[in-house]
């Protein structure tokens, strides 16, 4: 078993990788590509990949495995909410050049130290096997079980709530991570920062700017703007989960005789700016899109 590895090629290595460890690690990451973020959800909650078996043509060979991962890099390499969601995020301190030390003797303090983690490892299990049938939690975050047996074995260790509190503070620097990188998500939070309301199409929302450090354009020319409503559409609905965290709910629907098709983003609870409504016109047959020749009031940061 390699304790440390290089990011896999494709599927088939990650779970052969799997099938022949208990614990996979990933090392000096620069990023994820957006396929191996899927298959590492999949992997983290339990998933499968088959192929045909070698020197034949109808059998198949099955690699299922559910594993802990561990992720390491400088830069934040996790951007997509699904895998953000099921991820728990520590920023380590740095080393200072006079606390560095040899391998050797890290090891030869660690093998001294070892008896005892195992030991408060096995009493803090035991007291979760205890306490388990006994844990009730408010809300169930998306990993449930794993936030279950977490409390259940907390109170071995800590004062009953500080998994929960310190496991949903996390979760929300995750989640302001992942909007912050993603220009579609935090082009929606910005746009919902006075208002209460938007309504209208993917293509209205395409040509809504904010205006940006004095620069209008600037909302849809970053880098990783969708270039065409479906595709601005389809990134709306990756990021309603974590706009939703944040008190943004996208709604997806249908409206007028023909069912046009809208999207109506709401702010809720604290992120609620205004009271005022701001709906965003279908475009006329003249091209007159959402006011952009005649603001209206409530639209004066659009274009």
């Amino acid at each position: 078993m390699a304790p440390v590895r290089a990011l896999p090629r494709d599927e088939r290595e990650l779970f052969i990788a799997a099938s022949n460890g208990h614990v996979l690690a990933f090392d000096n990451l620069s990023g994820l590509p957006p396929w191996l973020s899927d298959t590492l959800c999949r992997l983290t909650s339990g998933g499968a990949f088959s192929t045909r078996r070698l020197f034949t043509d109808q059998d198949e060979i099955l690699f299922a495995a559910a594993r802990p991962i561990i992720l390491n890099g400088i830069e934040e390499v996790i951007t997509r909410p699904d895998l953000a969601d099921r991820a728990i995020l520590l920023m380590l301190a740095p080393i200072a050049e006079r606390q560095r030390r040899p391998e050797t003797a890290l090891w030869r303090e660690f093998e001294l130290a070892r008896p005892r983690i195992l030991g408060a490892l096995l009493d803090g299990a035991a007291h979760g096997v205890r306490m388990l049938p006994h844990v009730r939690l408010r809300r169930l975050p998306r990993m449930a079980d794993f936030a279950l047996w977490a409390t259940a074995c907390e109170s071995a260790f800590r004062p009953e709530g500080a998994f929960e509190a310190a496991y949903s503070n996390n979760r929300r620097d995750a989640i302001e991570n992942i909007v912050d990188a993603d220009p579609v998500a935090a082009h929606v939070r910005e746009l919902m920062a006075d208002r209460a309301q938007w309504t209208g199409s993917a293509s209205d929302l395409l040509q809504v700017g904010i205006n940006v450090g004095g620069n209008a354009m600037a909302a849809w020319t970053r880098s990783g703007w969708p270039k065409s409503p479906r595709a601005l559409a389809g990134r709306l609905r990756r990021a309603q989960t974590p706009l939703r965290a944040l008190g943004i709910e996208i709604v997806f629907g249908r409206e007028g005789r023909l069912g046009m098709r809208t999207i109506r983003i709401t702010a809720m609870g604290e992120n609620r700016g205004h009271n005022t409504v701001s709906t965003v016109s279908r475009v006329s047959d003249h091209g007159d899109r959402a006011g952009l020749n005649h603001p209206r009031p409530g639209l004066e940061q659009a274009l």
